[in-house]
């Protein structure tokens, strides 16, 4: 099966280069274009009673979050059509970006090694609300 545009939702870690080597395997010989997506974490998720510093430390979690996107890209070796830093929910994101931009396969790494634990992964709501292909890539430290 061939597939014309693959959405990878990446973190920000190693292990993310795994995945995005892996989504190029496969779009290479279909010439298929490949977009990045991932989350900027919300630093108000780590400590409620710093408010007047959040401001400040969301700026510096986007930067980073797009100096690593950056450098995911560069090293890449194949077109990266496009790269999204989102926040809130990610299945949300990845379900309007695949009908919006004729996505037909998303890929996702799992860090998980136990059965429990692949349940409660966030790959599964990415599954379970996803109208294309959905490829779940194990992924190694």
């Amino acid at each position: 099966m061939s597939y014309a545009h693959l959405l990878v939702a990446v973190a920000v870690t190693p292990e993310s280069r795994q995945l995005l080597a892996k989504a190029i395997d496969i779009a290479r010989p279909f010439n298929a274009r490949i977009t990045l997506i991932t989350l900027a974490a919300d630093p108000e998720l780590y400590n409620q009673l710093a408010a007047p510093m959040m401001e400040n430390v969301r700026e510096v979690i986007q930067e980073e979050t797009q100096q690593f996107m950056d450098e995911l890209v560069s090293s890449a070796g194949y077109p990266i059509e496009r790269v999204i830093i989102a926040s809130g929910e990610l299945s949300e994101h990845i379900l309007h970006t695949c009908r919006k931009q004729a996505v037909d396969l998303v890929l996702c790494g799992n860090h998980n090694q136990t059965f429990f634990s692949r349940a409660a992964c966030s790959a599964k709501s990415i599954v379970s609300t996803s109208e294309v292909d959905v490829l779940l890539v194990a992924l190694t430290k």
